[in-house]
């Protein structure tokens, strides 16, 4: 099957939004030694495919809370059928089927942008000067040219980390400048790409199925540290397309997740009851802070009377009266 149906757009996008930044001269390489109008692009593919696919989130956010509200009924077929994996799974298929859940919508905004990612790559990968063919999918030479020399702190964003000499020799780069820019931006797609799985975990809480809860844990800690290795082949335009798509999907997620708390489910009596993700609402005060509650004062205690103490003479409550003489 060919993929230059996606090349293609991807070069329209990124074309049209590098004109749309050249167009009002936005500085060339005089600033910090970067193309800016090029990084802007390539910042603005990420804020297009973002937008188109936001309905999409959303749908992953609502099927997150429908799985999230089917864990008990979940909890009760794992009991039920505890050492039947094959019917577990028949009955949990039913179950989903059922409430009309999804337990692969959580991931499907991911796949709808790896092809956007590879294209990318694809597309990034051809700046090489040396390319005979520069008007493929739809650039100009003179893109080509402006696209293959454009930087980023003085690093070509066509160059990465495993760059070869003759390489960086055609990009006219300097292999020690190239390779200390691509690590830091590396380690910064390792970073942003652990905090926003970290982020919808802590925020949805790790799911009761181990089927799913092994997902959580290869998006939180596997993919982070697969992108050691890979991150060395990709190259530095790629890695910033990463890295901003990590950035927005972190507002992305807060802002959804505002919008559609986690669900808080009841624990059994006399379990101990997790810390809930779901954090109060902040109303009033200063700042939104929740102002404390009003203390309401307490009645003063009655003071105690002491009684009398053994042999003591009773006390006349009626002083200044004389006693009466009995006859």
């Amino acid at each position: 099957m060919s993929l230059d149906w996606i090349y293609y757009a991807i070069s329209w996008i990124l074309l049209t939004w590098h004109s749309a930044w050249d167009a009002i001269k936005v500085p060339v390489g005089s600033v910090l030694g970067t193309n800016w109008a090029w990084i802007l692009a390539i910042i603005f593919l990420v804020v297009t495919v973002r937008v188109i696919l936001f309905p999409v989130f959303v749908k992953q956010i609502k099927s997150q809370r429908a799985m999230q509200a089917l864990q008990p009924k979940v909890k009760e077929l794992q009991e039920k059928h505890k050492g039947d994996r094959e019917t577990l799974q028949k009955e949990m298929m039913e179950l989903y089927r059922k409430e009309k859940a999804n337990p692969l919508m959580g991931c499907l905004p991911m796949f709808l942008q790896i092809p956007v990612f590879l294209g990318l790559f694809h597309v990034l990968r051809r700046l090489d000067p040396a390319k005979s063919n520069k008007t493929l999918y739809g650039w100009t030479v003179d893109q080509f040219n402006s696209a293959s020399s454009a930087k980023i702190f003085t690093a070509p964003i066509a160059g990465k980390f495993g760059s070869t000499a003759d390489e960086l020799a055609r990009l006219g780069a300097n292999g020690t400048t190239v390779k200390i820019i691509a690590g830091i931006l590396v380690l910064v797609m390792m970073g942003t790409t652990y905090l926003t799985s970290r982020q919808m975990i802590l925020k949805t809480g790790w799911a009761e199925d181990p089927q799913q809860r092994m997902v959580q844990r290869l998006m939180l800690y596997g993919i982070p540290l697969s992108l050691l290795i890979s991150g060395a082949i990709f190259p530095i335009g790629v890695i910033i397309y990463w890295v901003t798509n990590n950035l927005f999907t972190l507002g992305q997620q807060q802002w959804v997740l505002r919008k559609f708390p986690p669900l808080v489910t009841n624990q059994k009596p006399g379990s101990t009851a997790p810390r809930s993700p779901v954090q109060p609402a902040k109303a009033g005060g200063f700042l939104n802070r929740a102002k404390p509650a009003a203390q309401v004062p307490a009645k003063p205690a009655a003071p105690k009377v002491a009684g009398p103490k053994p042999g003591a003479k009773p006390t006349n409550p009626k002083k200044g009266r004389p006693a009466k003489r009995q006859g």
